[in-house]
């Protein structure tokens, strides 16, 4: 014997326990009113079954009394669209209504369907009678909506989309709205021929109202040319209105790819291992012929964690992060292509940091109990000892210590490439050119102490000048920097005309510019002299005005001049041709604020650096021939000689070359013929 199942349990039970109101042995529908919602209904008659006919019955309302009519027992188990099932069973019988019909919304011109998306609305009875007399009755309100979902067959028939190069994709572009007739469009369809008389004298010009396919100017039969040409219609296109431009039928001859810079980077894939040995620029590629990383900071002032390190090109730079953020970066123990295929091992240092105030930059207050800490790289260094195009030797310090939750690090990343050749930590290139990125190198020649100085200002605090330091200018970078300088009301403009020359001075304190990077101090033609153009004043008096100084040096202006004279080894050498440092004069007036009350206002001062490289020789001078030529380069001229019988070269592809060259001997004919005819001597022959 099996475990009765849950339906068999529950039907006992309803039989077992009789209905509220229900006398014991009495028959009954169970539940006795239902609101139905889908197309299938169930109910269960309670009692013996034997000898109960069992009908249903559609119940219109009265429309007085909006009561149910009264019925009998004379109906069957099919009333319009509705089936009535019973499966009769021990004392307890299942009474199943279903619907024959369909709910799909309505298709034009289709039938059995429903016309909204409330589909039925009607009252059904279902009675159980034994003869004549009514033993139970049930009461079914129907409130059917129709489906939403398509369920359907559908239809293999794919929109096709035309050719855009030979028949356009929307004839009518100013109908907007489907199923209504869109004002002052008269292409649209849903417009009758009454809406179109209110709009007929206004309607949308050119494509946007339904000329899609206009006449275009070098047709012979356009009239549209506002600068009709001297040639025109000597010079013309005759075709149908199928093979227009607008259409870009006319462009699918021979074209040329335009050269414009693409501003995508190229994506790149494997770097390749370098068996020729690096150049400088060129990534360092690990033994895995990946590149060799070190965070370093990107245009935009973030650190990108996985940028490739070049070769000969050194950065020092900081990073902010915290101990969520934080990262390891590349492991120490990857081996490093030296440039031949072979592969050299990173030689590490580790050390612990003791002074931790120097890279945690802030700190928020959290309990002890609460911090939670993790032993992290601080800063690492990296050497890279190098020789020709070879990385010889690589010595990586790698200072740790601990990084508490809450607080903000400062990491630091060196690289550094260091001759073979070096001593003493003093690097000796190899290459004597100079290096992107290296300082520039300046002395004072007229002085005992030759070192000197080219440097501009690196802004701290408040930006004033009083608290500005200053750094070395790099050769290669093009700079800005500047300060502010306090200046009270009652300054006199001579000093202060001094008194910027004096800090604008100091950041140039030499008289020579090294023209390599390994220029001896001993040798002046290692040197250029540095140009010097003194600022311009006027002279002009500003009585007993206060607050207003004109003719301020304000601005140093550093122009440097340099070119690749060679290469040493593949690197290029470039080399320092002139120096110029000039001045820009502002009219300084006292900005006045709230109430006047202050007396002091601010004066900003600036320094740029812009370096300018020239070809290391003269250009050669055009020959005449290339200026002759010029005039014949149709990419450089809108005047191009060469295709002045346009339709008879092989560029012109609107029609088969046979028949160009047909019409172009036909037209040549003519031309010789009227030029035979205009002879006098011709007329006097005819006249024969």
């Amino acid at each position: 014997m099996g475990v009765p199942g849950f339906g068999a349990l529950l039907l006992l039970l309803l039989r077992a326990v009789p209905c509220p109101g229900q006398l014991s042995g009495d028959t009954v529908f169970q539940p006795s009113f239902i609101h139905m919602s889908g197309p299938r209904v169930n109910s269960f008659f309670l009692g013996n079954s034997s000898g109960v006919n069992f009908s249903i019955i559609l119940s219109p309302r009265d429309a007085e009394t909006g009561k149910l009519q009264l019925v009998n027992c004379n109906g069957s188990k099919r009333a319009g669209d509705w089936n009535l099932v019973v499966t009769p069973g021990v004392n307890t019988s299942k009474v199943t209504v279903s619907l024959s019909r369909t709910l799909e919304l309505c298709l034009p011109n289709a039938t059995k369907c429903c016309p909204s998306p409330l589909c039925m609305v009607e009252t059904l009875q279902v009675l159980a009678c034994r003869g004549s007399v009514m033993l139970a009755q049930l009461l079914i309100q129907a409130e059917i909506f129709a489906n939403s979902s398509f369920a359907g067959n559908v239809s293999e028939n794919a929109t096709i989309i035309p050719n855009q190069a030979f028949k356009p994709l929307g004839s009518c572009p100013c109908n907007l709205t489907a199923g209504a007739c869109d004002v002052r469009c008269c292409c649209d369809l849903e417009c009758t021929p009454d809406l179109q008389q209110l709009f007929s004298g206004s309607c949308f010009p050119g494509v946007f109202g339904g000329d899609v396919n206009p006449p275009y100017d070098q047709l012979c039969s356009s009239q549209s040319m506002e600068y009709t040409p001297e040639w025109f219609p000597f010079l013309c296109v005759q075709s149908s209105l199928d093979n227009t431009p607008f259409l870009g039928y006319f462009y699918h001859g021979s074209i040329s790819t335009p050269k414009v810079p693409s501003f995508k980077i190229p994506l790149q894939t494997s770097p390749g291992k370098p068996f020729t040995g690096y150049r400088e620029g060129d990534p360092i590629i690990t033994e895995e012929d990946e590149y060799f990383t070190v965070p370093q900071q990107s245009m935009a002032g973030q650190c990108v964690g996985n940028a490739p390190v070049a070769y000969l090109h050194n950065f020092d730079v900081k990073c902010l992060t915290n101990l969520e953020s934080y990262k390891e970066g590349l492991p120490h123990d990857v081996r490093i292509n030296t440039g031949t295929a072979d592969f050299i091992q990173q030689n590490v240092l580790y050390r612990a940091i003791t002074d931790r105030g120097k890279f945690i930059t802030e700190s928020e207050n959290l309990l002890a109990a609460e911090v939670l800490c993790q032993n992290v790289t601080f800063a690492e260094h990296y050497k890279f000892i190098w020789k020709d195009k070879n990385i010889e030797q690589v010595n990586v310090t790698v200072f740790h210590g601990s990084l508490c939750d809450g607080e903000i690090l400062t990491q630091r990343f060196t690289v550094e490439f260091l001759s073979l050749n070096s001593t003493h930590g003093e690097e000796l290139f190899e290459n004597p050119g100079y290096q992107v990125g290296k300082p520039v190198k300046a002395a004072n020649l007229n002085a005992s102490d030759p070192l000197g100085s080219l440097n501009i200002w690196q802004p701290a605090g408040r930006g004033l000048c009083a608290s500005a330091t200053d750094r070395p200018v790099l050769f290669g970078v093009d700079s800005y920097s500047g300060c502010i300088l306090e200046v009270d009301i009652n300054e006199d403009c001579s000093f202060l005309r001094g008194n910027v020359t004096e800090k604008l001075n100091a950041l140039v304190q030499a008289t020579h510019i090294g023209k390599r990077d390994n220029s001896s101090y001993s040798d002046l033609n290692d040197w250029v002299e540095i140009i010097r153009l003194d600022p311009f004043s006027s002279n002009v008096s500003t009585g007993s005005f206060k607050g207003i100084c004109p003719d301020i040096p304000a601005n140093l202006n550093i122009r440097i001049i340099f070119a690749k004279v060679g290469a040493v080894q593949g690197i290029p050498q470039q080399e320092i041709l002139a120096v110029q440092i000039s001045y820009s004069t502002v009219l300084w007036q006292f900005q006045c604020g709230l109430g006047c009350r202050n007396t002091l206002s601010f004066l900003p001062i600036t320094a740029s650096v812009q370096f300018i490289e020239v070809p290391a020789q003269p250009p050669l001078p055009v020959t005449r021939y290339q200026k002759i030529y010029a005039e014949f380069d149709c990419n450089q001229n809108e005047v191009c000689w060469p295709q002045l019988l346009y339709p008879l070269t092989r560029f012109y592809t609107g029609e088969p070359y046979s028949q160009c060259l047909a019409k172009g001997l036909l037209l040549a004919f003519l031309v010789l013929l009227a030029t035979i005819m205009s002879n006098p001597w011709f007329s006097k022959l005819w006249n024969r």
